[in-house]
């Protein structure tokens, strides 16, 4: 009886479940908007910055479900009737959602407001409008004007419990004035509030100007004024993933432009590593592993394959696992005519410059392949199947291989004949490189081998243990052999039937 009555509960309980999953609907973005008004509410007033960071995790989503009736009814829900602040952000949004303000009303409508919100939710509601006024272009320079008053109201007011959202309230400024065209204009906002920033401790703004400033420099091509803000300031620590990967994605493009390509190819492993998924943000993924292709080839590495397969990166690639292609294989008219193909996208993704540094690394894969085709070739084919201008370019281009130890040769400058493998031009099948490699790594074995065996460790006299059980074993021999002779072992002592 008593399984039968649990067996019972526990189909009522699974009911209840399914009946509650049934009923759980996704809430409206009014009520999302109203919601966050509390979580930002009770983080001012227990002083938890937590539940401001649960409203901003959910910003992007919740910009993309908007529009500007449900702003306008957030507004309204918001603040008292007569409240001047709600006027003043109402007149910020365009009049061509009045006809739908009817329509994004909730069927519960909430007893009426008679205090004012705390700052924090007047300045989220703020942030709410300038994103929505971005999405069009024609509203742009409006969202340049609320975000330039928003940021002199956050700054009039000084209050901590406003950092979370100040960050937020800074990338939309940018965002701003970059899509107005404008960038350089806020730049001295930027340094002003990161000075402020670095004194409050405030480690969020920090991060979000940090990389802001980065940004800045890098779309004008600053590189010199940029790596210096880099050497001069000191990154916060404990800041989002998101802003590290920024940040080390700026300092790979940085690292690059100056030829230190180890290092930016550190920086751009991180920012891959520390990114947000592809399908969550397509455009950094592909940015990074555009900049990621173009510094391995120009470490002399091969990237893998599995890249340009990925569904994300396939179609963005493209150009550049042509290029990829044409490094490989050594041909320099391949690479020239793909850098003209895709020139427009190259300096459109501003990796066109360090892609032009790949000249020099398809010419010397060339020369490796002829080197090792070709015992004796003059500089004049050199010219003719790598298609350089003249043999005096030749000449110092396979000089300068020789030298770097690209390849194993001489040039004989009186015939214009560049020999391979050697004096006389006689071809071995390895080169020094491979036979010292191959000595290295039979020494490292052998050396294995010997420190393997001094660290065995044996047990103390177990060899006279073995010595005394062969004596015996001899002795009881002897003794059988003994009665065997004698005959006195009977059938039974021998065995049943031997």
């Amino acid at each position: 009886m008593k399984s039968t009555e649990k067996d019972e509960k526990k189909d009522e309980k699974k009911e209840e479940t399914t009946q509650e999953e049934v009923k759980k609907e996704p809430p409206t973005p009014l009520a999302e908007i109203k919601g966050n008004f509390v979580l930002i509410d009770r983080a001012v007033s227990t002083l938890e910055p937590r539940f401001t960071h649960r409203v901003l995790r959910t910003l992007t989503t919740l910009v993309k479900k908007i529009d500007e009736g449900i702003i306008r009814n957030a507004i309204e829900e918001a603040y008292p009737k007569d409240s001047a602040t709600k006027a003043t952000l109402l007149s910020w949004i365009p009049l061509s959602a009045s006809g739908d303000v009817e329509m994004q009303v909730d069927s519960a409508k909430p007893a009426s407001i008679t205090t004012e919100p705390v700052p924090e939710i007047d300045i989220y509601l703020r942030l709410l409008v300038i994103h929505q006024l971005l999405k069009s272009k024609e509203n742009v320079p409006k969202a340049k004007e609320l975000s330039v008053e928003t940021v002199q109201k956050m700054q009039a007011l000084n209050r901590r419990s406003l950092d979370s959202i100040a960050a937020k309230v800074w990338y939309a400024l940018e965002r701003a004035f970059e899509i107005n065209g404008d960038l350089a204009e806020a730049r001295p906002l930027f340094l002003a509030a990161q000075r402020t920033a670095a004194l409050r401790h405030d480690d969020d703004t920090q991060a979000s100007l940090i990389n802001r400033l980065l940004r800045s420099y890098l779309a004008y091509s600053l590189y010199d004024q940029a790596d210096k803000l880099v050497s001069k300031t000191t990154f916060p620590v404990s800041a989002g993933n998101p802003q590290y990967a920024r940040y080390h994605y700026y300092l790979g493009r940085i690292k690059a432009v100056q030829l230190n390509y180890s290092d930016a190819h550190t920086n751009l492993q991180q920012a891959i590593r520390r990114a947000p998924p592809a399908t969550v943000a397509p455009g950094f993924y592909q940015a990074v592993h555009k900049l990621f292709v173009v510094v391995e080839l120009l470490m002399g590495d091969i990237p893998d394959r599995g890249i340009f397969r990925h569904p994300v990166l396939e179609k963005p690639l493209k150009g550049y696992f042509e290029i990829v292609k044409a490094v490989r294989t050594g041909s320099l008219s391949q690479f020239q005519q793909t850098v003209s193909k895709h020139a427009a996208l190259f300096q459109a993704d501003k990796t066109h410059t360090l892609i032009t540094r790949l000249r020099q690394n398809v010419i010397k894969t060339g020369i490796r392949r002829l080197s090792l085709a070709y015992s004796l070739i003059s500089l004049k084919d050199i010219c003719v199947k790598l298609h350089l201008d003249s043999e005096e370019d030749a000449e110092y281009i396979v000089g300068k291989a020789i030298r770097d130890g690209v390849i194993d040769g001489r040039l004989i400058h009186e015939d214009g004949w560049m020999a391979c493998g050697g004096a006389g031009g006689v071809k071995r099948g390895y080169g020094s490189e491979v036979a010292e490699i191959f000595s290295r790594r039979i020494g490292y074995c052998l050396e294995l081998h010997n420190q393997s065996v001094k660290a065995m460790r044996y047990p103390l006299n177990a060899h006279r243990k073995e010595l005394a059980d062969a004596e015996g074993a001899r002795e009881r021999e002897k003794e059988l052999a003994k009665e065997i002779q004698e005959g006195d072992l009977d059938d039974e002592d021998l065995g049943g039937e031997f």
